[in-house]
């Protein structure tokens, strides 16, 4: 007996523009999101509650200019940060907030559950 190969389903032109627009979607917020976590952090820090004269200090005091200089980033690096719409106040809160790439192995064993 022989065995003819397998054919695979056709899948319409509609469900393979939706795939590929999810799939679009789903790497854009997977690059995006350590920025967008980052910016997310440097807004919602808390304020050192033992100096209640601070805000009122802060507000008076001038803030330093920043410049792309200070904070190392050289002409590809800051037309990179230009289009992305970011001064180099904005961007500074960014560049000064690292990244934590520690692997934690429970975490990593339940996605690798979920996938498989």
């Amino acid at each position: 007996m022989a065995k003819t190969a397998y054919q695979p389903p056709r899948q319409g032109i509609v469900g393979m523009v939706v795939d590929s627009l999810l799939m679009l979607v789903l790497v854009f917020c997977a690059l995006k999101a350590p920025a967008w976590v980052a910016e997310w952090r440097t807004l919602h820090q808390p304020v050192a509650a033992e100096d209640s004269a601070a805000p009122t200090r802060a507000a008076k005091a001038v803030a330093p200019k920043v410049t792309w200089e200070q904070l190392g980033q050289n002409a590809a690096m800051q037309e990179g940060w230009e289009k992305l719409g970011k001064d180099p106040a904005a961007a500074k809160a960014i560049i000064d907030n690292r990244f934590d790439y520690t692997v934690n192995l429970l975490q990593l064993l339940f996605v690798a559950a979920l996938l498989v």
